[in-house]
């Protein structure tokens, strides 16, 4: 295919994907249980973290979580006392458990108390129109109270090698202007250009076949690759073509 080619095609998938019908089998739907700024985003960031795996099993546990916060995160998050942790303490997402739960719960608080909330600590860090050093300002944050060495992997770092598709899934959640009721679009301090696609053994395989990705690995090298061809089809909204790559694989066996 061309590049026009190609856009077209793509083009094509985003609209067929990019729609309220898609919210009621992924994640995604777990931040729209809120109308809240600080709900959405904490169940957002929440959900998109233990996001490997089947979706089903995924929603499942997202749910468990909602309700183990009384259903109510951002309150939960800052108004907490150690009997409310410990009834974290048996939640299991495959290797994400109760002591990773609790920890997040802590420093979550300790963002919003200190460091302006989720939003501000990554409108603060972005360099060069890309949100990736951000994400690894976050981590350092997010990780700079005591913490159990187990749960540093649960948030990854593209500053050392890795394609941090679920942060970035997250990232697409809370900053993409989508007009389709899908993405939330609720953080108004980042363009939506500067978003990267999550990048998984799905988009990866697809964007190989399309062309758009050489590098085998999923790694930050090829969501470089990735980003900068699905900005030559849309600059301003380049992470829309998540929908089409993610579809063509998952629905599609593309």
């Amino acid at each position: 295919m061309t590049q026009k080619e190609l856009k077209a095609f793509l083009d094509s998938k985003v609209n067929q994907y990019n729609n309220r019908d898609f919210i009621d089998s992924d994640p995604v739907q777990i931040p729209h249980l809120f109308s809240k700024k600080e709900d959405i985003e904490i169940a957002g960031f929440l959900a998109a973290t233990i996001s490997w795996g089947k979706r089903p099993m995924i929603i499942k546990n997202c749910l468990l979580m909602m309700d183990l916060l009384g259903n109510a995160p951002f309150d939960f998050v800052m108004n907490h006392n150690t009997s409310d942790l410990e009834k974290l303490s048996e939640f299991k997402h495959r290797t994400f458990n109760g002591i990773d739960f609790q920890f997040f719960i802590t420093s979550l608080q300790n963002i919003y108390k200190n460091h302006g909330g989720l939003e501000s600590v990554f409108a603060t860090h972005v360099k060069e129109q890309s949100l990736q050093p951000a994400i690894h300002e976050f981590k350092k944050i997010f990780f700079g109270i005591p913490h159990p060495a187990r749960t540093t992997k649960h948030v990854s770092d593209p500053l050392k090698g890795s394609a941090a598709k679920r942060i970035n899934m997250f990232l697409r959640w809370m900053i993409r202007q989508d007009q389709l009721g899908v993405d939330l679009g609720i953080w108004k301090q980042i363009p939506p250009s500067y978003l990267s696609c999550p990048l998984d053994v799905h988009t990866g395989n697809v964007g190989r076949k399309l062309g758009l990705i050489v590098r085998k690995q999923n790694d930050a090298k090829a969501l470089l690759e990735l980003d900068s061809n699905l900005r030559k089809l849309d600059a301003n909204d380049p992470v829309k073509y998540d929908f089409a790559l993610f579809g063509l694989g998952v629905f599609e066996s593309f």
